[in-house]
Order: structure tokens, then sequence, then C-alpha cells
């Protein structure tokens, strides 16, 4: 057997643990569905890992793939990336009963401060009081992230198919994205701040860093390994493998890794427990 058949065997058996053990979460809220709102919002997020990790995994099996298979690849990572933040934000407000398209936002919530930081007290007052605008921001900060993403990734792809990608367009984009994301996740981290008293029943600090944690070491062990191939640290024994792909191929192999341990992790996080005492409440009623 060879080093890559060694490596894709193991490699699929992780991806296999992470969707087994992701199904049984997602089987697990189906068989106790007593809060339609929540749990479709935390179905979305319990789907993040198996997805980074097959898509994952896909990049390993074609391993000379172009540059534009890579950035596919990616850009489904990443499109379903924002829309798990959108998910996540919208979880929270259903834990606190808050509704924006119907304007409902309860009484002893309303008047709250809200303070920013730096950078966003450059454009945004240090403290702010809660309101039904404030809290419409928020939203509006989570979900900018949801349109740009695809939007930036349809646009990579045709212009690399195109041949009219140059390295000043690659960055900018990339700046785009790394400033549109920072905005989404500042905003998460905003609004379970300022409700961290109420959120506590609900494990929202685990919660988040399912999310958070998944999102961090994606693209920071991006920019390590990036960094490594630039100083010569990651280099290509091979004639027919470039450093590049090694570089590629590295980062695929250690989110495999890592999504096992999510997928372990949103168990605890997004048990199923609490709609299943539902089920035993009701049927004590009975």
């Amino acid at each position: 057997m060879t080093h890559k058949q060694e490596t894709l065997l193991g490699s699929g058996a992780l991806v296999a643990i992470t969707v087994l053990l992701s199904l049984k979460l997602f089987s697990d809220h189906l068989s106790h569905w007593k809060k339609p709102k929540e749990q479709k919002a935390i179905l979305v997020i319990i789907l993040m890992a198996p997805i980074y990790a097959v898509d994952s995994y896909v990049g390993l099996l074609d391993i000379r793939g172009s540059e534009t298979f890579f950035v596919f690849l990616d850009s489904i990572k990443e499109c379903y990336e924002g829309l798990v933040m959108a998910k996540f934000l919208a979880l929270l407000y259903t834990y606190l009963n808050i509704s924006i398209s119907k304007n409902i936002v309860p009484d002893e919530i309303k008047g709250r401060e809200i303070h920013h930081s730096f950078p966003m007290t450059l454009f945004q007052p240090h403290s702010v009081r809660l309101n039904h605008q404030n809290l419409k921001l928020l939203k509006y900060w989570t979900w900018q992230f949801v349109v740009i993403r695809p939007v930036c990734s349809v646009l990579m792809i045709v212009l690399q198919l195109l041949d009219i990608y140059p390295d000043w367009l690659s960055w900018t984009i990339t700046m785009i994205l790394n400033v549109s994301v920072s905005l989404a996740l500042y905003a998460l981290v905003v609004f379970y701040h300022v409700f961290a008293k109420e959120l506590a029943p609900h494990k929202p600090l685990a919660k988040f860093l399912c999310v958070k944690g998944i999102v961090f070491f994606c693209f920071w062990q991006g920019i390590v390994l990036s960094g490594l191939a630039a100083v010569g640290i990651i280099k290509s024994e091979h004639f027919w493998l470039d450093v590049a792909h090694i570089q590629q191929a590295l980062q695929n192999a250690l989110v495999i890794v890592e999504m096992v341990f999510f997928a372990f992790f949103q168990l605890y996080a997004y048990s199923a427990a609490p709609y299943k005492d539902l089920d035993v409440k009701e049927k004590k009623k009975e």
C-alpha cells in the first residue's frame, strides 16, 4: 500500500467518524422535534463539520487538481460557513424571543447598553442603547457575509477560468472576505456579551465555540501553512507535486482531523437532551 493510499484510507475513516457522529446528533433532534424554530437552526449548524470533512476529503482525492478546483472546494466550505453564522444568530434570537421581521423585542432587554470596541468605534459610537434598529444592524452585519462570500466565490472561479486573475486582484478579494467574515463574527460576539446572562441556560459559549473554532482553525492554519511554504519549510520532494499542492493537501488533512473533535464537541454543545426532557414531561402529563 502506497503512502497516498494510506493517507486516503486514514482520512476516509476520520471522515466516516465525523459523518456518523453528526448524523446521530441530527437524528436525535429529529426524534425529539419539539421546537422547530430552534432545531432547524441547530440542524444547519450540526452539518457544518461533516460538510467540511467531506469537502476536504474530495480535495485529497484529487491532490493535483487545478487552482480553480480548490477554489471551488474552499468556496463550498466558506459559503456554508456564512449560512451557519446567520443561523447561529437566528438561534440566539429565538432563545430570547426576538423577531426582527415582526418588530418583537422583549421590554426587559430594551435599552440595554452595547459597547463597541476598536475598530468599530471608528464608525459607531462607543456605547449605544439596545433597540430594534441596533438589533437589525447586528443581523445585517452577520448576513452581509452570506451574500458577499458566494458573490466573491463565483467571481474568483469565473476569472480563473478566463485566465484573468492577477495577484493584486486575488489579494483584494481576500481582504474583502477577511473584513466581511470579521464583521460577521464581531456581530455574534457583541450579541453574546450583551445577553450572556439570559443565554446561559442554553450553553451559548460552547455553541459559539463550535462555530468560531471551525472558522478560526481553518483560517489561521491556512495562513501559517502559507507562511511555512513562503520561507521554504514546506517544500516539494516530488517533480509531479509542487509546494502549492502540498500546502493544500496539508490543509485538507488538518481539517479532516479537526472535524472529528468538533463532531464530538457538538454532541455536548448542541445536545438534544433538552428536547428529550420535554418529551418525558409531556408523557408524564399524559
